[in-house]
């Protein structure tokens, strides 16, 4: 075996999100299994960068990686939005207990979360949501879309995940 030509059973293949880069590494994580990857070198990816490939150990130690094949990489986003949620996110939110979710398909790609949550916590909630960040882009990137955009209205909140 050499540096260049690692095996099937090193080479681990997923979506990646970047969760920290500079010029020296990026540290990626594995969307599906959580699994974190320290890069040896920054192959030109950037903080919230959502790779599809592989990765492989750098030997001899094996304790950080290398990209070894990209298939795709595109850039996610999160923001907050001044617009209200829908009216259908509206009409789920009145129909369920407070604390409760429900996630809907979004026509096209995508897809809502709709949470109900106290009136008068709707801000905190809000700011809850975005305080966690990687969780959101995690999200995007297993639903194969490019950005999160959250909707509030008193006791209304929408996370939609969209192309």
């Amino acid at each position: 075996m050499t540096d260049a030509d690692p095996t099937s059973e090193e080479r681990i293949e997923g979506t990646f999100l970047v969760t920290a880069a500079d010029d020296a590494s990026a540290v990626l994580k594995n969307v599906e299994s959580g699994q974190v990857h320290t890069l040896s070198s920054n192959p030109g990816v950037e903080r919230n960068d959502v790779v599809e490939g592989a990765v492989s150990p750098d030997p001899p130690m094996n304790v950080s990686y290398r990209l070894v094949e990209t298939v795709s990489r595109r850039s996610l986003s999160v923001e907050r939005s001044e617009e209200p949620p829908t009216a259908n996110s509206e009409e789920i939110a009145a129909s369920q207990e407070v604390g409760e979710l429900t996630r809907e398909p979004r026509a096209g790609d995508g897809e809502i979360h709709i949470i109900t949550v106290p009136e008068g916590d709707t801000e905190a909630a809000v700011d809850d949501v975005l305080d966690d960040e990687e969780g959101l882009l995690s999200r995007a990137a297993r639903l194969d879309v490019d950005r999160v955009e959250i909707r509030s209205s008193p006791g209304v909140l929408s996370v939609r995940y969209m192309p």
